[in-house]
């Protein structure tokens, strides 16, 4: 992973006023009720925390000039986390007029419920949990913006059973996507254990549909994310949509189905 330049600028920034200030580390660990060795790090560029930076402003009388560029910091190692192509994929989301979701392992971020989401970010960056948690929860203002997307979600039945963060979490998931399903705007349906192998097996993907633009794609496995514009392969994710269309239940039987798994929690 590239070093992230806002931490080493933030580091750079301390040592300057400290420096200026004409202190030694332990000096300034003394009056921030730290370790001279917690200061060394800072300055180093290695780890910062948004008490430390509060703390700095505070002696320092910067006026939050630490803890803006604690922000800045946190900001780029969100962006560092993000699989390759995200990003973008975002951007596209927000514009977009119609979704076609498929999920094979998890619930699709648009429809996590915090603490799903905590859940997950627990247990594979757990250094960053609070904001890509908030970002998580903003991006699913997309759903009910003014110009409103139609939505397809489309969920293996392993995802519903699969029991992430614990009984009362997901019944909580499982409650919120009932509540979803009621919807105008939103369709969800759930291809039954029973079906054996089916294409979305290998793994989860997304259609966005535009007004007056082409279809873009997206797919992630073990961290990966991919972008697809290219219209052969955008054609070969739709015709993926459509054969496992052919497996789901009706939308009651699904929503019937979703109720049962939650109320056996």
């Amino acid at each position: 992973m590239a070093e992230n330049q806002a931490r080493i600028f933030f580091g750079e920034e301390l040592r300057r006023m400290r420096e200026e200030a004409k202190l030694t580390c332990k000096d300034l660990a003394d009056a921030l009720g730290c370790t001279p060795q917690w200061v060394s790090t800072m300055e180093n560029g290695r780890k910062v925390s948004e008490q430390s930076a509060l703390d700095l402003d505070t002696y320092f009388k910067t006026g939050g000039h630490f803890h803006r560029l604690w922000k800045l910091m946190k900001e780029v190692e969100v962006r560092f986390i993000l699989p390759p192509g995200f990003p973008e994929y975002l951007e596209y989301e927000k514009r977009a007029t119609s979704y076609r979701i498929f999920c094979a392992l998890l619930v699709n971020g648009l429809f996590q419920t915090e603490g799903y989401t905590r859940a997950i970010l627990n247990t594979t960056d757990g250094d960053n949990v609070e904001e890509l948690t908030a970002k998580r929860m903003e991006r699913q203002s997309a759903l009910t913006r003014q110009s409103t997307p139609h939505t397809w979600l489309v969920l293996d039945e392993a995802v519903l059973r699969r029991a992430v963060g614990g009984p009362d979490v997901m019944r909580e998931q499982l409650a919120s996507l009932l509540a979803a399903s009621d919807r105008f705007n939103t369709m969800i349906q759930v291809i039954p254990q029973h079906t054996g192998y089916h294409a979305g097996l290998g793994g989860d993907f997304t259609i966005l549909g535009f007004d007056n633009e082409p279809d873009m794609a997206y797919t992630e496995c073990a961290g990966e994310g991919i972008l697809i514009e290219r219209p052969d392969r955008i054609r070969d994710k739709a015709v993926r949509w459509d054969l496992l269309r052919g497996y789901t239940l009706p939308v009651d039987e699904s929503r019937a189905l979703l109720k049962a798994v939650m109320e056996a929690l």
